[in-house]
């Protein structure tokens, strides 16, 4: 799972990097005034998937130095937990934020978006169990952290346009995928690409895929 991690030095320079190339970072809650095309200044959309624990330890001091924020899609029935959906993968452990630890991310100025209830593949449920999966988590996740989730993300990047209607009929206002792309005017907020960082990912490459057409070759 390298292509899906960065080392706590490769973000802070990464950070560092939105700073001076004059970029914006913030959570997918601030970034919706570009979203609904109110703004169109230059801004980057910081997103974290699953919930891991090393994003409180690494990453918040990090954004919070550099005035950032950034939204982190929890798995809302795994709390304190671990990555269990990736065991059959071999992938090692890593510990999930607990209720209080998400609760020092949202109080530090962060976000909390959804991940489903457990990390489940949408496109291999019927549908109500997908619609549970995807409104169950925006419900449960409010309750226990005491916050608004409006943004949602499709674990492994697997939806269809049932799902895309389930999403926003749960009333969240995006969803991110793993397609590739710099997000553009006029984009379903349903269905919306990211830039893929990874840890082969250098200083070079990484500005690349922020300032040119890099990265929308693979949209």
């Amino acid at each position: 799972m390298r292509g899906l991690v960065v080392s706590p030095q490769s973000f802070a320079r990464q950070m560092a990097i939105l700073r001076l190339l004059r970029f914006r970072g913030v959570s997918m809650r601030d970034l919706e005034p570009w979203l609904c095309g109110e703004r169109d200044d230059r801004v980057v959309a910081i997103t974290f998937d699953d919930g891991y624990l090393n994003n409180l330890q690494y990453a918040l001091p990090v954004l919070v130095k550099n005035g950032f924020t950034a939204t982190c899609y929890a798995v809302s029935s795994s709390f304190g937990t671990w990555n269990q959906w990736d065991a059959h993968k071999g992938v090692p452990r890593k510990a999930l934020m607990d209720r209080s630890e998400f609760r020092q991310w949202i109080e530090a100025g962060m976000d909390v978006g959804a991940h489903t209830r457990n990390h489940r593949d949408l496109t291999l449920l019927d549908e109500t169990s997908a619609r549970d999966e995807i409104a169950g988590s925006k419900q449960e996740l409010e309750a226990a952290l005491g916050t608004s989730v409006r943004h949602f993300c499709y674990p492994y990047g697997h939806f269809n346009a049932a799902h895309r209607l389930m999403v926003e009929q749960a009333g969240f206002v995006s969803a991110t995928t793993v397609q590739r792309g710099r997000a553009r005017p006029g984009d379903n907020l349903f269905a919306l690409p990211r830039v893929l960082v990874a840890q082969s990912t250098h200083s070079l490459h990484f500005m690349a895929k922020l300032t040119t057409s890099y990265e929308d070759r693979h949209r």
